[in-house]
């Protein structure tokens, strides 16, 4: 009969006179104070850090009493640490002259820290279309790797239900149709220079969506037309150049004939220059109270006119 003493394994000193309390303090996350220039940002960020009043503000606010709120960081293989949330506490940090800030350090895939970067941006209330779509395309491919590869600690990250697809996933957890969550991934497809315009509001979300269908070469030359002929694309024009550009027939000939067409909403808007209006005004109105006393006259004009009828 052999013996079993060699697997009987001996306690440590240490672990003969630790506490239970300080052994489960070994495996509880703690809160560091990191040097902000050992932190470094997230690979492929989407979320946009601005030097706004917002930002001003939140600058203040640690300046007065610090960062409330630790951020969540990973180790780097090549020293340092990686933010996985707290971009924006880290460049107030900056902005208020502090060296260090608190920090949670975990061991997280690039997975799994993808998925926590991106539902800790989801929350906050105005969001770019430009950051969304990138959000929803990191969350989404980071959901279908590991739905690839199940696991219990994967389990948590994808809800526990891996006969469900991931959009179906991320649309419920983000509050929106799947379909909704597909046109704004769409819009990764787009060139820089146009998604900025969708940022800044001077292209629709719709018509946006059928320009991402256009090859690269095909928005370029959008950008040209859209710069010769001052105007965007309606849907309708964004609609007909995918269905163009479908058929590779979308040249830069075709794309001028689409813009330079009237708009419906054009026919049916009545436009006065600044310089018209000028001579009716005093020089100390300014456009807003121009146009102010301008309803008021029409307002005026139309009670008049509607006492002769009734007369």
């Amino acid at each position: 009969m052999k013996s079993s003493a060699k697997k009987v394994k001996l306690a440590s000193v240490d672990d003969l006179f630790s506490t239970e309390e300080s052994r489960a303090d070994v495996g509880r996350e703690k809160v560091m104070e990191i040097p902000l220039a050992e932190l470094h940002a997230f690979e492929g960020h989407p979320f946009k850090v601005k030097d706004d009043e917002a930002m001003l503000e939140t600058a203040e606010s640690v300046r007065q009493y610090g960062v409330l709120v630790p951020a969540i960081a990973r180790p780097r293989e090549e020293g340092g640490y990686e933010l996985i949330a707290g971009h924006r506490r880290h460049r107030a940090s900056e902005l208020a002259e502090k060296e260090t800030m608190p920090v949670i350090v975990r061991d997280l895939d690039d997975d799994a820290a993808t998925i926590i970067m991106v539902d800790s941006n989801l929350q906050r209330e105005s969001l770019l279309p430009s950051e969304r779509a990138f959000a929803y395309k990191m969350k989404l491919d980071a959901m279908k790797r590991q739905a690839g590869r199940p696991s219990k600690e994967n389990g948590s990250q994808v809800g526990n239900d891996f006969g469900r697809k991931s959009s179906e996933l991320l649309a419920e957890q983000v509050g929106q149709s799947k379909n909704q969550i597909f046109r704004f991934v769409r819009l990764t497809e787009l060139i820089p220079p146009l998604l900025d315009m969708v940022d800044e509001k001077k292209i629709a979300f719709n018509p946006a969506y059928e320009l991402s269908f256009l090859t690269k070469e095909e928005q370029a030359t959008l950008m040209e037309t859209m710069d010769y002929e001052q105007a965007t694309p309606s849907l309708s024009q964004a609609q007909r150049m995918k269905k163009f550009s479908q058929e590779g027939k979308l040249t830069g000939d075709v794309m001028l004939a689409i813009m330079s067409e009237e708009k419906k909403s054009d026919l049916d808007k009545v436009t006065f220059t600044s310089d018209t209006l000028r001579k009716y005004f005093p020089k100390s109105y300014t456009p807003k109270k121009m146009e102010e006393t301008i309803i008021k006259l029409l307002e005026q004009w139309q009670r008049k006119r509607q006492h002769q009828q009734e007369r």
